[in-house]
């Protein structure tokens, strides 16, 4: 549901509650409730009680993850694979009231993610908890509020028992919270359900399926009235019923529409509708309730490939983790908007969330900007991964976990594949080769499938076919128009998920050597790459011969040492479960039965530092860096996905005298390309049908290089990369001079080092340091260097490669910023950035 509502019936109400802005009083209010929460780090067992003193606890509004303000320690024990930051336990605390015009309303609190043992308190008494850190959860507030009197929420957070992740995932509450005030008649958490059974150019079928709830002791008459608003807020269609509904009860409302030329949800159009539910008990208006849509049909074809809206379309998609650089795990939609923004320049257009619930505000982005989402479940089920996973709680939390995760999310048009796990230990065949009786397999794992269906599989199974069946049943009760598939790192058929038959689309990561016989070990199901390539890479480092391969670990368990921690730039090293760009996208792009791939990853994520350990600290796998600089292979993807010209030359123009260096060139939409040192060509060169880059070898002489790129004998594009001299000033280029006084809005400066003439000196590691004067405050500081051991949270940096990052954010008081950059003897800068209301 939309969270930020506001309408002019909300002056009235303005007035009258003191804590929260909304609809009138007849409407549901949904608040921001991240604003002036105090915050401990560390045990304190009594603060749970409203009568406990937090006057000198740290003030700070949330989102907010602590990890990434600690030091980074080979001995924290998240470990490297973890991010390398430290854990703990923390205690929040908000004290508010709502005014006594709103007694006899429920109240609830929404949490859309806290990492992780979150206990939940309100005056005092436990609301339960939750120890999933990726899901969103709800309490009812209302039997222990005080309308008119001060209350207290407690919420404990324990991050202590590590490693529990394979990848950084940051502490604390780092995801919004929501305060909701509804009348007690009501549409239930998550309580729309929109399908478009039927869509054509001419004409969509529209299902609602309304849950309204009586926290009344009356049963009530009400009157659902759904209004399809379109992207400009104009009703094109209504149905109205009404439904009785027992006082404690939730009563489900079918609704059907029919909608004339509708506009359909398409990844260069991501049209969005909105349903609208109002409810009315004795003609007064009593809630409402906003869900947006899209209206898109879409097959995967086992010979065809992904199909959207009748047209073939290759999901072009990308993995990533949650977190964002040197903001941690902490939520920003604009930090989120901007990896996207990233990713969409680059023709990506698939978001695979790894590996877990993802949060509501990507999910938001991904609707209106037009990807395509692989939405992910759990990284393991009963098999632990790391000492204290989510394993331990599994058999307990599942069934709840994924219910409120398929619920929260299932109306959002950019999901096209629910994913039921990545790379669970049962799927592998050697795991649990016991059976079960159909019987014992029923008691155990709690199915609702009636026993005459599983009989058709045979007369028993192994356990973990069955958990499989289980999952996905629980999935197609919840939402049958999607598929479902899982991320699989065995391609055997004799694989315990695949013999499941629960998987509607086959799902590999990696084992390219299989792909081929996709078809004959499972005929009819359409597959996908769920992961690929793991290519390691580190922004401007090359390693030559650039036509050697690196592959690096030996083995995935066996740390790689090198005294560069470093991977070359050049396409030529991986890991040894992976294999480069170039070879999996010639895959993919040449094969119509392959729908696609989501390449591991794209942007470069906090842990999981492969091929090395300790000062290492976050991966290499990315297409972009931790700071949101693009690696050269990013342009690669770009000449093969976009149809933007593109001419893209690498390396830097910095090296020994008479070194042979490897110069590359990404192109497209040229018959040749030719190479032109200080003025002498160097040769032209022509790619191959599945060539994807040119390759010059030439010694090393100061000056420049130059490439042209050609068709039809017409020059399309031409780069030059010349020889920088000593270091001399600093430019920072902000990617919005403009942004929000909201206290959230960011603006993302590029600091770079440069010669007295203009160029990067690509090998520059000067220290810069940050003044920042006005209305905002430094949020972070990053320079995508896998193994620096500086603070994100500084006012300085080092340059790594000639640049660096420091991130602005606004505060709610409108005026300007002026951020100064200065390092040593070379020429500081200034830059301005205005805020506005």
């Amino acid at each position: 549901m939309k969270k930020h509502i506001l309408n002019f019936s909300a002056v009235f109400a303005l007035l009258m509650l003191l804590s929260v802005p909304g609809y009138g009083m007849t409407s549901r209010v949904i608040s921001d409730f991240n604003k002036n929460w105090t915050f401990h780090l560390g045990e304190i067992p009594e603060a749970f009680s409203p009568g406990y003193k937090d006057n000198s606890w740290r003030k700070l509004n949330l989102p907010h993850d602590w990890a990434i303000e600690g030091e980074f320690s080979k001995d924290n024990p998240s470990g490297c694979g973890g991010g390398a930051l430290p854990g703990g336990v923390g205690w929040y605390r908000k004290t508010f009231t709502l005014d006594p015009i709103n007694k006899g309303k429920k109240v609830f609190v929404d949490f859309d993610g806290v990492y992780m043992d979150a206990e939940v308190w309100i005056n005092g008494t436990t609301l339960g908890k939750r120890p999933y850190g990726y899901i969103s959860f709800r309490y009812d507030l209302t039997p222990y509020f005080k309308f008119g009197q001060k209350n207290v929420i407690a919420v404990r957070v324990d991050n202590s028992e590590q490693p529990n992740s394979r990848w950084y995932s940051g502490c604390g509450i780092y995801r919004n919270v929501w305060l909701t005030v509804a009348d007690p008649v009501h549409v239930d958490q998550w309580g729309t359900y929109v399908t478009t059974p039927s869509v054509s150019k001419d004409e969509a079928s529209i299902a609602l399926a309304t849950q309204i709830k009586n926290d009344s002791k009356t049963d009530v008459t009400a009157e659902l009235r759904s209004l399809i608003l379109n992207n400009k807020g104009l009703e094109v269609k209504r149905s109205v019923s009404s439904v009785k509904v027992v006082a404690g009860k939730a009563q489900e409302v079918k609704q059907n529409l029919e909608l004339s030329k509708p506009e359909l949800w398409t990844l260069q159009n991501p049209y969005l509708y909105k349903a609208v539910s109002q409810i009315s008990v004795d003609g007064k208006v009593v809630d409402q309730y906003e869900t947006p849509f899209g209206i898109r049909n879409f097959i995967f074809d086992a010979k065809k490939g992904f199909i959207l809206n009748g047209v073939p379309t290759k999901i072009n998609g990308v993995c990533m983790h949650h977190d964002l650089g040197c903001l941690g795990s902490a939520v920003n939609t604009r930090a989120i908007q901007r990896q996207l923004e990233i990713l969409k320049n680059m023709g990506c257009n698939g978001i695979r969330c790894s590996h877990n619930p993802p949060a509501p505000e990507l999910l938001n982005l991904c609707d209106r900007m037009g990807f395509i989402v692989m939405d992910e479940s759990f990284d393991m089920w009963r098999k632990k991964k790391t000492a204290h996973d989510y394993s331990r709680y599994f058999n307990e939390w599942h069934e709840r976990d994924l219910t409120d995760h398929i619920l929260r999310d299932r109306n959002h048009p950019s999901i096209f594949m629910w994913s039921i796990g990545n790379e669970v230990l049962e799927q592998w065949t050697d795991a649990n080769a016991d059976t079960l009786d159909l019987q014992a397999a029923n008691l155990l794992l709690n199915f609702k499938r009636d026993p005459k269906m599983l009989a058709q599989k045979g007369d028993s199974m192994s356990i973990n076919s069955l958990l499989t069946l289980k999952l996905a049943d629980m999935v197609k009760s919840l939402d049958p128009t999607r598929p479902i598939t899982s991320g699989c790192n065995e391609p055997d058929p004799n694989n315990h998920l695949f013999r499941s038959n629960a998987l509607d689309i086959i799902g590999f990561n990696y084992h390219e050597s299989y792909f081929k016989d996709v078809y004959k070990n499972f005929p009819g199901k359409p597959f996908i790459v769920t992961e690929s390539i793991s290519a390691l890479m580190t922004r401007g480092y090359y390693r030559m011969p650039s036509d050697s391969m690196y592959i690096w670990p030996v083995r995935w368990d066996i740390p790689f040492h090198d005294d560069s921690y470093s991977c070359s730039s050049y396409d030529n090293c991986h890991a040894p479960w992976g294999s480069t760009h170039e070879d999996t996208w010639r895959l993919v792009k040449n094969n119509d039965f392959i729908s696609g791939m989501f390449i591991w990853t794209g942007f470069d994520y906090l842990g999981e530092p492969t091929p090395y350990d300790w000062p290492a600290r976050s991966s290499y796998f990315g297409i972009v860096d931790l700071a949101g600089f693009p690696k050269d292979i990013y342009y690669m993807y770009q000449s093969e996905w976009t149809n933007k010209d593109v001419l893209h030359v690498f390396p830097h123009w910095n090296w020994k005298l008479g070194e042979t260096v490897d110069v590359w060139a990404y192109y497209n939409h040229a018959d040749e390309v030719e190479l032109f040192l200080n003025g002498k060509s160097q040769g032209v060169k022509t790619k191959g049908k599945d060539d994807f880059h040119v390759m010059w070898r030439l010694k090393f002489a100061p000056g420049t290089i130059k490439v042209v790129s050609r068709k039809a004998g017409k020059v399309v594009l031409t780069k030059e990369i010349k020889t920088a001299g000593a270091p001399a000033q600093i430019v920072m280029t902000g990617d919005r001079k403009r942004i929000t006084a909201d206290g959230k809005d960011l603006s993302f400066v590029t600091v770079e080092v440069r010669d007295k003439d203009g160029n990067l000196c690509s090998n520059a590691d000067n220290l810069i340091n940050f003044d920042l004067k006005g209305a905002g405050t430094i949020a972070g500081v990053d320079n995508g260097s896998p193994i620096s051991g500086e603070s994100f949270k500084a006012n300085f940096r080092k340059a790594f490669y000639g640049k660096c990052l420091v991130v602005i954010q606004s505060t709610e008081n409108k005026g300007n910023i002026t951020l100064k950059a200065t390092s040593g003897k070379l020429k500081s800068n200034e830059l301005l950035i205005n805020t506005t209301k």
